[in-house]
């Protein structure tokens, strides 16, 4: 759901520019006071994690793949602060070093997937855990806010390529809608599983837990969470699926494909997650997919240990 370059035009990109850079500023303000020293390695894995899934695209239907987001796991791990944080910095390093998503779209990508995705998610989360105060009530949470947050960005989405005259808001709606509510039972599937195992095996992890009493267990269970990153990284990826995601199933649909920059605004590094010293493909993916594993642990770790600085540990 990564808008390139040339689908929106400069009121949408400036507006969403705008309503971006005003949430990851309150996100950054409310989690300097809700997070704790010892989370920081936690923020980084999991960013570290959400850039691995977002890279294993997965067949849905009609020759259309779809994509892992996170956000509302994230929310349910961390906290809303926390996700939009963590969802924009893998958004970031997409855009710059992938050319994942457009430069000039990247303040949609982020309000889209990382602001109304984890303010979605919450308020679905909070709902839904105050009517089932229990496990099976945090499971359904995961599945549904999951699923909700795929969906709502997806209509965003669908706004503002209407509002930018590159679609109807009626092909738009009906196109991006239809194929994300398939996404996103995927999306709250996965989300549903990891949460399950981590309610099982170190609930503290949930969101607003106290860490400090788990210190080491906890740093125990973040080494096995960097094995697993790797293990995905290097035995999943070659095999992730060739079709085009679901906006550019969409734009190929409805023809306005073309609207696409061809030309980039600059070039990136490791353009479409590939290394070009690489003679194979596979391996060119895994040696790109490292370097974005290892750039988005450090900003994301850097950004929450620069928050945490001031705070006692």
């Amino acid at each position: 759901m990564h808008i390139p370059d040339g689908f929106l035009d400069t009121k949408t990109a400036i507006a969403t520019a705008t309503l971006s850079t005003v949430g990851v500023t309150f996100a950054f303000r409310h989690l300097k006071k809700s997070i704790t020293p010892q989370q920081v390695p936690l923020i980084g894995l999991s960013a570290a994690f959400v850039f691995v899934a977002q890279m294993l695209n997965f067949p849905i239907a009609a020759g259309t793949s779809g994509h892992f987001m996170g956000t509302a796991l994230i929310t349910m791990l961390l906290g809303p602060s926390a996700a939009i944080i963590i969802i924009s910095a893998v958004l970031v390093v997409q855009c710059l070093l992938f050319a994942d998503g457009g430069l000039l779209s990247l303040g949609a990508n982020i309000f889209n997937m990382a602001i109304a995705g984890a303010l979605v998610s919450y308020s679905i989360q909070k709902m839904i855990e105050k009517i089932i105060p229990n496990v099976r009530g945090k499971l359904i949470a995961t599945g549904v806010s999951s699923w909700s947050a795929t969906v709502i960005a997806s209509i965003l989405c669908a706004g503002e390529l209407a509002w930018s005259m590159t679609v109807s808001w009626g092909a738009a709606f009906t196109a991006m809608t239809s194929i994300h509510m398939v996404i996103g039972i995927a999306e709250g599937a996965i989300a549903t599983i990891v949460v399950a195992g981590i309610l099982k095996s170190r609930p503290e992890i949930i969101r607003n837990a106290n860490l400090q009493q788990h210190k080491l267990a906890l740093s125990t269970k973040l080494i096995y969470a960097a094995i697993l990153i790797i293990g995905i990284m290097i035995f999943v990826t070659p095999f992730i699926s060739e079709f085009p995601d679901g906006l550019e199933k969409i734009a190929s649909v409805l023809g306005f494909e073309q609207k696409a920059i061809g030309q980039p605004i600059f070039s990136a590094p490791f353009q479409d997650y590939r290394w070009g010293i690489f003679s194979s493909p596979a391996l060119a993916t895994i040696a790109a997919g490292f370097i974005g594993i290892v750039i988005v642990f450090i900003l994301a770790y850097t950004l929450s240990k620069v928050i945490t600085s001031n705070k006692p540990h």
